[in-house]
């Protein structure tokens, strides 16, 4: 099977790395893929890209030159469901549509198999929560967080179990509070804890990627740096 990727950054390159071990993998470059690429003819494609610039005219272009045939995976976000000060899963009515919300509706409407992977805040090794350029105040509640390993270990677990359509959250399935992150992260590496004001009470649930079979390696954010 060929997967093609467009973002490989800092988790689309490990992303392409892990998958090469059992498939065909190229990443896309904006330089050398022309629009007439076999790039295009990759089974599986992988959108992993920011919302900045021309993102929907972007993907309505992915959307075209992708073969009919192939699946696409869009890398979303649980920034989708900011409207909400309580616990959802992905069945919930989304009214505040803003360009992340968009991009899936549209996708959506372009292609048959697609398959929409909301991820929660990334985070492991160098994206540490609680270390800031510089020290702010926060808002408290539960995180909506999701280890780079766990991130990359769902979506290959999408793949290896065919799952080409529907939307999942990314998340893990625990939601220490944020201050408690924060201050964890700061005794381990030294850090200056900020201040914490008002409490959000936002929790994505998983429950619907845990039902598929899919195991987090990192459960619980508390340990995502341990």
């Amino acid at each position: 099977m060929n997967i093609g990727i467009i973002g490989c950054g800092w988790l689309g390159e490990p992303l392409a790395s892990t998958l090469s071990k059992k498939y065909q993998v190229s990443c896309f470059n904006r330089d050398t893929t022309s629009d007439t690429s076999n790039f295009w003819q990759s089974n599986i494609i992988i959108i992993a890209i920011n919302t900045k610039d021309n993102y929907l005219q972007t993907l309505a272009k992915i959307a075209k030159l992708t073969q009919d045939s192939s699946s696409i995976i869009l890398i979303s976000s649980t920034s989708v469901y900011r409207e909400f000060n309580k616990e959802i899963d992905e069945t919930v009515d989304i009214t505040d549509i803003k360009r992340q919300r968009e991009a899936e509706i549209l996708l959506s409407g372009l292609r048959k198999n697609i398959l929409i992977l909301r991820l929660g805040g990334l985070m492991g090794e160098d994206r540490i929560s609680g270390k800031w350029k510089s020290i702010s105040t926060f808002t408290d509640g539960p995180v909506n967080y999701i280890h780079k390993d766990d991130a990359i270990g769902a979506i290959c677990f999408m793949i290896e179990n065919q799952i080409t359509t529907s939307i999942y959250n990314l998340v893990a399935p625990e939601h220490p509070l944020r201050s408690n992150v924060h201050k964890s992260n700061c005794e381990r590496f030294g850090l200056e804890l900020g201040s914490f004001e008002g409490e959000t009470f936002r929790i994505v649930n998983s429950d619907k990627l845990l039902k598929l079979g899919y195991k987090f390696k990192y459960p619980n954010p508390l340990s995502f740096w341990s």
